[in-house]
């Protein structure tokens, strides 16, 4: 099987696009520019419903985060992060892609519990806030801990997931056998990704800007791009798991 391909998507037909050119998985966001905030309940419904069509579907995840100030919530934000959970559950979605931590730079490991309550049995990505982290190994390590995360988003603790290529290798390996995987993206192109693969032996990656128009975050998904990195990660060799 091929290495799991997940998009980024702003908009049904981002979605649309990307699950008919080969994406194995949806990341639904707004506001990608701000590394992605928690979109409405009308377009998580109206992408789920798109990308459902075919007989198998394509899951949708989608971010909850209520704003970009940081990664730090108090209890008015985990307020809100958790109705939107549960709206996210009753929308249709797959999972939801949540990160929080505490002010020590630590995973906030009650936050955490407190959102896989109420994710009720949804699959959960823990996103980009893993970079962030003082340590990442000790990061992976709780996380780990949390039989309902089966995904980490990481680009390395880098701007660029290809300038951290021997740190990805390191927590492939150390997520190796577990229920979670290691999710890479930031940075990644359709020239570099059949290097990065092989250097890494990552399971999953995730693509925003790199399969969009001219390779900017507000442009639409590139049907052509998507297509492109789907037959490299074909031949990968590498087995994909959907979560």
């Amino acid at each position: 099987m091929s290495v799991l391909l997940e998009v980024i998507a702003t908009t049904v037909a981002d979605a649309r696009i990307a699950a008919q050119e080969g994406a194995d998985r949806i990341e639904l966001v707004t506001a990608m520019g701000e590394g992605g905030l928690t979109p409405s309940v009308g377009l998580i419904e109206a992408v789920v419903a798109a990308v459902s069509i075919p007989a198998a579907g394509v899951p949708v995840n989608v971010i909850v985060r209520p704003h970009s100030r940081s990664f730090v919530y108090d209890a008015d934000d985990y307020a809100v992060m958790l109705r939107d959970v549960r709206a996210v559950k009753e929308a249709g979605a797959n999972g939801i892609v949540i990160g929080m931590l505490n002010a020590n730079g630590e995973i906030d490991r009650d936050g955490l519990s407190r959102a896989i309550d109420a994710a009720d049995g949804m699959a959960v990505t823990f996103h980009h806030a893993f970079d962030e982290t003082r340590d990442l190994r000790a990061a992976l390590d709780v996380l780990l801990g949390f039989d309902a995360v089966t995904n980490v988003l990481t680009s390395g603790g880098k701007a660029s997931v290809l300038n951290a290529q021997p740190t990805i290798q390191e927590l492939v390996k150390q997520a190796a056998g577990s229920h979670c995987t290691v999710l890479a993206g930031a940075g990644l192109t359709v020239d570099a990704i059949a290097g990065f693969v092989s250097a890494t032996q990552v399971e999953a990656v995730h693509f925003g800007s790199g399969v969009r128009v001219g390779g900017t975050g507000l442009a639409p998904v590139d049907a052509e791009k998507v297509a492109q990195v789907k037959a490299l990660l074909n031949v990968s060799g590498i087995a994909a798991r959907v979560r």
